[in-house]
């Protein structure tokens, strides 16, 4: 790991040792080996003041970063040519299982809100800003649809939708990327659970229609899969 994200690295998971060693380890390899969270604020790709929801937010890692990247910055640990990290954003995240909503809520300690719910059916209010990531795949196409309208609508105008989902055309790391998909099922139980990809220009043409404008980067450094992160605007 680059030593000036260190600081941060370890404040963003050291609130984990309070949920559980296995919430803090799990903290500290998303930070570890997923390139999304950091390249978000590397990217400058949150608005600085708001409110933000996180749906399917896991354990929090991503809101317990920007907590921590508050605290950073602040402390003048920041790293050398990133933008400032959002100092405002007023932070939800939803997670549809018991276990890691626990997690989240003795990580985040109050920072926070993160509520207990299904995605496809939790009312959210109006924001700034919504990050999916790796979420949709586990939801049917029509409801895929039904959530992303959702979010343009409670999006304020100018507001950002951050969206990360592998893409079906890559080829054998698309392939990598289901296997490993495959292998997190067989663990939780559920091996005959149906996923649902779609190609890269799919997912730009659905978001393009409910009315977003739409930017892509691939979001697989370091990994051999094929995930990609929509940058879609309203």
């Amino acid at each position: 790991m680059d030593p000036e994200l260190r600081p941060l690295f370890e404040a963003a998971t050291a609130a984990y040792r309070h949920a559980g060693i296995y919430a803090w380890n799990f903290s500290r390899g998303k930070l570890r080996h997923d390139p999304v969270f950091f390249s978000l604020l590397r990217r400058g790709l949150l608005p600085q003041r708001g409110s933000l929801y996180d749906l399917g937010c896991g354990q929090g890692v991503l809101l317990s970063l920007l907590g921590a990247a508050r605290q950073t910055f602040d402390s003048g640990r920041w790293p050398a040519g990133w933008p400032p990290p959002p100092k405002q954003l007023e932070m939800h995240g939803i997670e549809l299982r018991e276990d890691r909503v626990r997690a989240a809520r003795k990580a985040l300690n109050g920072a926070a809100r993160v509520a207990l719910g299904d995605i496809r059916a939790v009312a959210f209010a109006a924001c700034h800003a919504v990050v999916i990531l790796d979420v949709l795949l586990y939801i049917e196409p029509a409801a895929q649809r039904q959530l992303l309208a959702r979010v343009a609508a409670a999006l304020q105008p100018g507001g950002v939708l951050l969206m990360r989902e592998a893409d079906a055309g890559a080829g054998l790391p698309f392939h990598i990327t289901q296997w490993a998909e495959r292998l997190i099922g067989i663990g939780r139980g559920r091996l005959w659970q149906t996923l649902y990809y779609r190609r890269t220009g799919e997912w730009i043409s659905l978001l393009e229609e409910i009315g977003f404008s739409v930017t892509v980067e691939t979001m697989s450094e370091g990994t051999p899969f094929a995930n990609v992160l929509f940058v879609a605007k309203k």
